[in-house]
């Protein structure tokens, strides 16, 4: 299975975010789970939530911000890799000048049925 990034459409998910589906079973076949490119617009912030199901890893390929995992809050930047695990209170807010792209692999895929908005 390929896909080609010009190919996929963008949407905003339920955490604010703008997300393109690169690989997800739902749209590309079988598989156990999907990677997604975030979009989080500068001097924007995604909704506090969490995924009871999913763990997610995120690799930031561009721009910098604050990232907020339960009650810790830290720096991240071009070339950070964070691992959620499931159940984890998390956010992400663009505190640069440029767009911040995220690199999102969720296990099991994606869904909106596992995203719980706390906020």
């Amino acid at each position: 299975m390929k896909t080609r990034y010009e190919d996929i459409a963008a949407y905003d998910t339920k955490d604010g975010s703008e997300i393109r589906e690169l690989m997800h079973p739902r749209l590309h076949g079988d598989g156990a789970q999907s990677l997604a490119e975030a979009l989080v617009h500068v001097g924007a912030c995604t909704t506090l939530h969490r995924h009871p199901i999913t763990e997610e890893i995120y690799h930031f390929t561009q721009g910098e911000g604050m990232m907020q995992m339960g009650q810790e809050e830290f720096p991240v930047t071009t070339g950070d890799t964070v691992r959620i695990e499931p159940g984890t209170a998390h956010r992400v807010r663009n505190t640069g000048n440029i767009p911040m792209r995220i690199l999102c692999a969720c296990t099991p895929a994606y869904s909106h049925e596992d995203t719980e908005l706390l906020e």
